[in-house]
């Protein structure tokens, strides 16, 4: 059995979740759901980023200690995950005894291995992004994510030769296959990689509120060396070694173009400077943009996932539902660009998409056949003209998924559920008298929705596993595997239909 490891980043709790945030939640647990159909071993983390002066100064702004601030604004991206029905294994906080156990030994062993050295940073930083730069990366003065001022620090710091790593991460992103998705993305990655590297600051001796450095008391590891660690926490890094060993050489980080720099270029030479020399593979997304500038509480431009699907009056918005909006953020996003929410195309697609293709077929299938075909559904045939159609669909659905690539996996699923209305269309069941002729037909076209079922459930869990119980079937779709589970021919009959209310009603956008 392979192994498959997907984490998302772990977010920075200042602020409460946004779809920005539920967008790449709502990926990596697909593409998790993906893999447990494949049968593979597989494990989903999420979680929150702590520590930091962002964190130490809104505490400090609330009245409250840091510890108290984190553990009021965590359990937002708990709850929020939960909404959205993400099915993660583990929700790490980087506040947790095993994480700052694992960020201590990582480190020390980094520092053993000769990677770190003392010295004096005085430079550019950004509260906002907890991110030093240098002059000639700023944008106008100004901090090139979030264009606003920076402040100038000069302390006494550690620092890690990052510099001693070109080379081993040149030749790791040149030469590894699908080390990110899209390519374009890699491209990117080498190009950081060919200009000089710089050794970074790891820790702040200005603050307290962060991991202690376990060779200087009067240091803090800098925040962003703190929470990448969190990857290796969650696999078992300095707790469990036979879980280390299992999920580490198989792990993929889901992550947002900003932030490539730390993911692609410190985090793996990191791991390397420790003695760890498996390294992450990457999917690599842009940015969901609103009026075509990047989601934020600071631009007053944030859409929640519950305005989305529990509906917002104030707002407009009309109720879309867990699956609703899971659909939306997989098949309207091209993945890899920046793209634009838009509220009208998030109608458009699930009236389209959800209430006349796939919920009209599954209503439409169901009702037909308790009229034409007896108390218990007919069985499909081998030689139906939909069992091509059904080969192709999950050929090119898991093809997508393997490049990283839902939007694409979806639309070759929907292909199965437009020919399967087309297919009802031409043979106009509803017409036909009982008989073999319309047995055939209906059989078919439950067995369509069977597979239509598997194959969506990575977007949809909810409705597809309400469609499979509707069509008769037994247990969960999740537990299906694939390929087997997509061959033509594995609906029954013989089965119980159940009706039942609309699996999407229209919307009024």
């Amino acid at each position: 059995m392979s192994t498959f490891y997907i984490t998302t980043p772990i977010y920075y709790v200042n602020d409460a979740p946004h779809i920005g945030h539920a967008y790449t939640t709502v990926l990596a647990d697909a593409f998790a759901r993906w893999h447990r159909l494949l049968g593979d071993d597989t494990m989903m983390v999420t979680g929150t980023d702590e520590h930091g002066l962002k964190i130490q100064r809104a505490a400090e702004d609330n009245g409250v200690t840091p510890q108290e601030q984190v553990d009021s604004t965590s359990v937002l991206f708990r709850d929020a995950a939960e909404l959205i029905n993400v099915a993660n294994d583990d929700f790490i906080r980087t506040t947790e005894p095993r994480h700052y156990a694992a960020v201590q030994e990582l480190m020390q062993r980094v520092y053993d291995n000769g990677y770190i050295y003392s010295d004096t940073y005085e430079g550019p930083y950004c509260v906002a992004c907890e991110a030093y730069y240098a002059e000639d990366e700023l944008d106008d003065g100004n901090c090139p994510i979030h264009q606003r001022a920076i402040e100038r620090m000069v302390e006494e710091n550690y620092f890690f030769k990052l510099s001693a790593f070109a080379d081993q991460l040149l030749d790791y992103f040149e030469n590894t296959a699908g080390v990110v998705k899209p390519d374009g993305y890699r491209k990117e990655v080498l190009g950081l990689l060919r200009q000089e590297l710089r050794d970074v600051s790891i820790s702040r001796s200005s603050i307290s509120w962060g991991i202690p450095v376990p060779w200087d008391e009067n240091h803090v590891f800098y925040v962003w060396y703190d929470a990448l660690i969190n990857y290796a926490t969650a696999a078992g890094f300095s707790s469990d070694d036979e879980a280390f060993e299992k999920w580490w050489p198989n792990v993929h980080h889901i992550l947002g173009k900003d932030i490539i720099r730390f993911h692609c270029v410190f985090w793996p030479a990191m791991l390397l400077a420790a003695g760890i020399t498996d390294l992450p593979k990457y999917y690599v997304h842009g940015w969901l943009l609103i009026g075509g500038d990047k989601m934020s509480k600071s631009s007053l431009n944030s859409v929640t996932p519950a305005q989305l699907i529990n509906g917002d009056d104030e707002a407009g918005y009309v109720a879309f539902g867990v699956d609703g909006f899971r659909y939306h953020f997989l098949r309207d996003p091209a993945f890899g660009p920046d793209n634009d929410f838009s509220y009208e195309q998030m109608v458009t697609r699930y009236n389209s998409d959800l209430a006349n293709q796939f919920g009209n077929l599954v209503q439409r299938v169901i009702t037909v056949t308790g009229k034409k075909c007896g108390e218990l559904s007919p069985a499909p045939s081998p030689e139906s003209s939909l069992a091509a159609e059904a080969v192709t669909a999950y050929e090119d659905t898991a093809r997508a998924w393997e490049n990283a690539q839902p939007p694409v996996a979806l639309d070759a699923t929907w292909r199965l559920i437009r020919e399967t209305n087309e297919y009802l269309a031409a043979n106009e069941p509803w017409k036909m008298d009982e008989g073999a002729e319309v047995d055939t037909v209906m059989g078919d076209s439950l067995e369509a929705i069977r597979i239509v079922c598997i194959l969506a459930s990575p977007a949809i869990p909810a409705a597809a596993q309400a469609a499979w119980e509707r069509i008769g079937l037994p247990g969960k779709v999740e537990d299906q595997r694939l390929p087997e589970a997509a061959s033509w021919g594995g609906y029954p009959g013989g089965l119980t239909l159940v009706s039942g209310d609309p699996l999407f009603p229209r919307l009024k956008g």
